[in-house]
Parts: C-alpha cells; sequence; structure tokens
C-alpha cells in the first residue's frame, strides 16, 4: 500500500510485466494497492485502472 499515486502505477505496471497477468490499480482507507486482477475478486475498493501485460509493446 503507498500514499504515492506514481509509485504505485509504476509498481503496477512492473508487477503486471513481470507476472504477466492483469493487475489492478485500487484505493481504499486512502491508500493505493496494487493486486493481481484474479486476487481482488469482490473487494470493497475504488478501482482505478487494470494494467494488461498483453496490451503493450515488448519491454525496452
Amino acid at each position: 500500500m503507498s500514499h504515492d499515486l506514481s509509485l504505485a502505477q509504476s509498481s503496477a505496471f512492473a508487477l503486471a510485466r513481470t507476472l504477466m497477468v492483469p493487475v489492478t490499480l485500487f484505493f481504499v482507507d486512502g491508500l493505493y494497492g496494487v493486486l493481481p486482477s484474479e486476487e481482488l475478486g469482490d473487494a470493497d475498493v475504488t478501482l482505478l485502472h487494470e494494467y494488461d501485460p498483453h496490451e503493450f509493446g515488448p519491454a525496452q
């Protein structure tokens, strides 16, 4: 969990590329969090963005 949105976004993108699974960036209780999308389930969080590693080109 992080208070910094840009750090959470970077972490989400990196995690998606590392695990090669969709990852969701969410906001809950004043903090940003990142989890693989399938693990998030029906949690009571505000979804901000889903990072799908297959939508982006090869890592440089």
